[in-house]
C-alpha cells in the first residue's frame, strides 16, 4: 500500500485535515503535497495515460480542495482520496467517450493512441490495457487490489461495497482478463 512513514516532527494527515478544514492553507498544501504522487500514480492506473493523469491529479486536488469539510475521519485520508481520484477519473473517461462519439460521428478519426512506444509491447502494459477495458467495477477492484496493493477489505471501502463483492469482482475480471488475453494471442 501506499502509506507513508511519516517523521515523529510531521503532523499526521488527520491533523492537517483539521487545520485545513479551519482554513489554513499550508496545511493543506502540506496534504497535497504529501500525497500528489499517491494520486497521480493511482490515476495514471486507471488511465494509462500520463496526459490524463496529470489532468486528473490536478482536479482532485481541486476537489480536496472544495470538499475538505467532507473527510471525516472515519477511515485512512487515502481510503477517502481513492474515492475522490475515482471519480474525478470516471467524470475524464465519460467526457472522453462523449467526445470520441462525437468525433465518430462527423467522421473524424480519433487521436492517435498509444503514444508509449516500446512499453505497448510489454505483456505487462498489455494486461493492464485490458484491465482498463474491463466493466467498471471490475476494473475498479482489480486495480485496488492488484495495482494498489490493497486488501479486498480495504478496496471495499474504498468502493463503498462488501468485501465480498470485492473478491466477486475480481473473480469475474480474472475470467474476463482470461478471455481478452487469450483473444490477444497471449498465454
Amino acid at each position: 500500500m501506499a502509506a507513508m512513514m511519516l517523521d515523529q516532527t510531521e503532523p499526521s494527515d488527520l491533523d492537517l485535515v483539521v487545520r485545513a478544514k479551519g482554513g489554513d492553507s499550508a496545511a493543506f498544501g502540506m496534504l497535497v503535497e504529501r500525497h500528489y504522487d499517491f494520486i497521480h500514480r493511482v490515476a495514471w492506473r486507471w488511465t494509462g495515460r500520463r496526459a490524463d493523469a496529470e489532468d486528473i491529479a490536478q482536479e482532485v486536488c481541486v476537489r480536496i480542495g472544495r470538499s475538505i469539510g467532507a473527510y471525516r475521519g472515519g477511515g485512512a485520508f487515502t481510503t477517502w482520496l481513492y474515492a475522490v481520484t475515482l471519480n474525478a477519473t470516471r467524470d475524464l473517461m465519460r467526457k472522453d467517450a462523449r467526445e470520441a462519439t462525437k468525433a465518430a460521428a462527423f467522421g473524424v478519426d480519433a487521436l492517435i493512441e498509444g503514444q508509449g512506444g516500446s512499453s505497448e509491447d510489454d505483456r505487462a502494459e498489455r494486461l493492464w490495457a485490458a484491465v482498463r477495458r474491463l466493466p467498471d467495477k471490475q476494473r475498479d477492484a482489480v486495480l485496488l487490489v492488484y495495482g494498489e496493493g490493497l486488501s479486498h477489505a480495504a478496496a471495499g471501502d474504498a468502493l463503498a461495497c462488501a468485501e465480498a463483492t470485492v473478491s466477486w469482482h475480481i473473480h469475474e475480471a480474472k475470467k474476463r482478463l482470461k478471455a481478452l488475453m487469450l483473444s490477444a494471442g497471449e498465454d
